[in-house]
């Protein structure tokens, strides 16, 4: 990893560095957690191999699709009234999840031999991508920052997570309903209010990682961290779908050869709907919402940023109709950037404060 210091800025790191050195702690991470399960790392039912794969085939098959999408001209519009050093990243192809999240279903298919689970969420992510793919269609179309209409997207979620819902009922685990609290030993049980709660955390999953994807490298990186280690949690219980997030981990990391800073491509809402998706799925099949909360701390920040920043906006508009902000830019990540930070500080350390927190949930795991 490439280090200097400098009176200014601190730390600078080079992206390759920062890409390099998570891909290497989310393999040893593999290998240490397969070691503890006693499973063979490079076997189909493991954390290593998926992982592997994923990271390989992903990496590899981005050097065919970025200059398609190149020759697609499917730029990506930036915002006017964002940071003005994004400006520069105008026309860089969008819409790459269209090439890694498909890389991680096929790989977590094949290697959990097509469990019913593995399909039911490898079918809700793909659903969520394809709202995100058609958001990304309509910005290009249209060459505007805005693609459907926020109201078309929610119904778009609504609507995937209800059919995921009626699934999840009728295929439920035991006690799916029984919201586990770890560390304590307490069950909260939900009943027929377990519904409801399901289908609000499959979109506000989504969302939330969508709202986090503004800096190079950083959603796919976190992403990368939080579902190795559900991976992890949830392989005593369900090893098809330990399978299926160490495979979307590993594909993350393989988007981060091209994603990371200065990015070749970025995920669009096709890869960062998907991904929380996938996220929120594999938590409620597996009873992980207190795991999965946890894990997305720095998600839910930066949903919660914006909701501040609007809040506050509209509760101090004066008779001009102009409003204070809470921050300088929301989500959280800008306002970062706008005090001084550099977009790899910001990365690296939301690097550090997922790794945190992924250990915090193990700390905690009931076994």
């Amino acid at each position: 990893m490439d280090a200097k210091l400098s009176p200014n800025e601190g730390l600078n790191f080079s992206g390759i560095g920062l890409a390099s050195c998570l891909a290497t702690g989310l393999g040893v991470a593999a290998l240490i957690f397969d070691w503890m399960g006693n499973r063979l790392p490079l076997q189909g039912m493991s954390l290593t191999l998926p992982l592997l794969l994923g990271a390989v085939s992903s990496a590899v098959i981005g050097y065919v699709v970025i200059p398609l999408l190149q020759a697609l001209k499917t730029g990506q519009i930036i915002r006017e009234d964002g940071p003005q050093a994004h400006l520069k990243k105008a026309g860089t192809p969008t819409m790459g999840g269209i090439f890694f999240i498909p890389v991680a279903v096929i790989i977590a298919c094949v290697c959990s031999d097509f469990t019913k689970e593995v399909l039911a969420v490898s079918a809700l992510t793909l659903s969520y991508g394809f709202i995100g793919w058609i958001d990304d269609w309509q910005i290009l179309r249209r060459k505007s920052n805005k693609g459907i209409s926020p109201r078309m997207k929610l119904a778009l979620q609504v609507g995937f997570a209800v059919v995921f819902c009626l699934w999840l009922m009728f295929n439920q685990p035991a006690n799916i309903t029984n919201i586990a609290l770890p560390g304590v030993g307490w069950v909260l049980p939900l009943g027929f209010l377990f519904w409801p709660l399901a289908g609000f955390v499959l979109v506000a999953e989504s969302n939330a990682t969508n709202l986090t994807d503004g800096i190079d490298g950083l959603a796919a990186g976190t992403v990368a961290i939080a579902l190795l280690a559900l991976g992890a949690l949830v392989a005593p219980t369900s090893l098809g779908l330990m399978v299926f997030c160490a495979a979307l981990s590993g594909s993350c990391l393989g988007f981060l050869a091209h994603n990371r800073n200065p990015a070749r491509v970025f995920m669009g809402d096709t890869g960062s709907l998907a991904l929380g998706g996938a996220l929120a799925a594999v938590a409620l099949l597996t009873n992980s919402l207190v795991a999965l909360f946890i894990l997305s701390g720095i998600f839910f920040v930066e949903t919660l940023s914006v909701m501040a920043q609007v809040s506050y906006y509209k509760a101090t508009k004066g008779p001009d109709g102009k409003g204070k902000r809470l921050f300088k830019m929301a989500p959280l990540h800008h306002h970062l950037e706008l005090t001084g930070w550099s977009e790899l500080q910001v990365v690296a350390v939301f690097y550090i404060i997922a790794a945190i927190l992924a250990a915090i949930c193990w700390a905690i795991a009931p076994f």
